[in-house]
Parts: C-alpha cells; structure tokens; sequence
C-alpha cells in the first residue's frame, strides 16, 4: 500500500516564492484582539442553583421519601 503525500506540491501552490516563502501581499492583516470581537454583553446571570427551582427539588425529594417510609410502615403493621 503506497501513502501519498497530504501536503501540496510547492511547485503547484499558489501564492508561494520559488523558496517556499510567502510574499508580503499574500497574507492575511493581523487580527484585532478578542475584546473587540462582539457586542457588550450588559447582562450577565448569576451562576449556580436559583432558591426556587432548588427547593422545588428539595420538596418533592422529602414528599418522596416520606411516601416510602409510609409504605414501609404499613408493610411492617
């Protein structure tokens, strides 16, 4: 089985000097830094459990496990 080689032949590639190196027009303006980069977010959610979804859960745990401990009472009378 014969592997080709995955980069291009400089010979065929575009944009390249005959050493391989790439001439001053050919590359792309510097990039501006990241701040820049999009609109000011202005609203920023807290991370984390809010107190209510928190304690809906921690409900509907306790409702649970009271129904259980009934039930095993009941098995055990």
């Amino acid at each position: 089985m014969s592997h080709t080689n995955p980069d291009p032949e400089p010979e065929r590639t575009t944009g390249l000097e005959p050493g391989g190196g790439v001439p001053p027009g050919e590359t792309p303006p510097a990039e501006s830094s990241l701040p820049g980069a999009g609109p000011r977010e202005t609203h920023n959610p807290t991370k984390g459990w809010g107190k209510a979804p928190l304690a809906v859960i921690l409900v509907l745990a306790v409702v649970v496990a009271a129904f259980f401990l009934a039930y095993a009472l009941v098995l055990l009378l």
